[in-house]
């Protein structure tokens, strides 16, 4: 064989093994491009929605109208709502108290339900504050804090810093109010924020909140002055700390008493400045 030929055979089998090499990269590279969108992320928790920052858990028992105790023994106060009282050793059962708690029953007793948090973790009760998730028959996600309000069975009271849904809240309470539902068309209710001219607490006023009202006649005799704030209805003795800057205003449910026994029966607490 000749020097030339000797040549062109090695010039053809070097280039076969170039085209050999470029056909596999052609192939393996899409394949592996693949295998890389595959890659997905799955649930680092267990408890939590994948994707979601929704907690699941099951309800043991309905306390009251937002209330509600986990199976792991976690006490659950809901956001952004308020119920009327029931089981409160100081305060009588309110007007649709009990009607309230008997819904929330409905909704939340003995269900898996999911928890979605706001920016406070807990009050200073130590309980979790959460909007609760619950499935109904058709298997659809209703809000629990939501429902209430819509159906009539809560007001809106809203604290800051947790707002995430006050303007659905204050809508369904507008709606649940011009239909008569539930406690607007069974009691006394003013839909204004409550007063919280003082408080001993150092708590947020809540946003669009109503109070059931209970009047009472003020006359020059009785001086306690009995206030409602986010700390709960608290009355101030003449010479109490916050007696003087403590403004009355009974269209929010506030009122004066003339004794402090009164004022305890009625389901009110002295002041811890007094």
């Amino acid at each position: 064989m000749s020097r030339r030929a000797i040549f062109v055979v090695a010039a053809i089998f070097l280039s076969g093994i170039s085209l050999g090499l470029l056909l596999s990269q052609i192939v393996v590279s899409p394949k592996s491009t693949k295998r890389v969108a595959e890659i997905t992320p799955e649930a680092t928790s267990t408890g939590v929605v994948a994707g979601s920052e929704r907690e699941k858990a099951t309800v043991k028992r309905v306390i009251d109208g937002d209330t509600i105790e986990l199976t792991d023994g976690r006490k659950v106060r809901y956001i952004g709502i308020d119920t009327l009282e029931t089981v409160d050793p100081r305060k009588p059962v309110q007007c649709f108290g009990k009607e309230a708690a008997d819904k929330n029953k409905a909704l939340a007793q003995d269900k898996s339900i999911e928890m979605e948090t706001d920016i406070s973790q807990s009050d200073r009760y130590g309980r979790l504050l959460r909007y609760i998730y619950v499935k109904t028959d058709d298997q659809k996600w209703i809000m629990v804090n939501e429902a209430l309000v819509a159906e009539g069975f809560a007001l809106s009271s809203t604290f800051p810093p947790d707002v995430k849904y006050q303007d659905r809240f204050q809508l369904a309470q507008d709606q649940a109010r011009a239909a008569g539902k539930g406690l607007w068309g069974g009691c006394n209710v003013l839909a204004t924020p409550a007063a919280t001219t003082s408080s001993d607490t150092a708590e947020a006023s809540p946003v669009g909140s109503g109070q059931v009202v209970e009047s009472s006649p003020n006359s020059n005799s009785c001086q306690i002055k009995g206030n409602i704030s986010s700390g709960g209805k608290i009355y101030h003795l003449p010479g109490c700390g916050s007696y003087d800057k403590t403004v009355i205003d009974e269209t929010a449910g506030e009122r004066w008493f003339c004794t402090e026994e009164e004022a305890i029966n009625a389901g009110w607490r002295k002041a811890k400045n007094c």
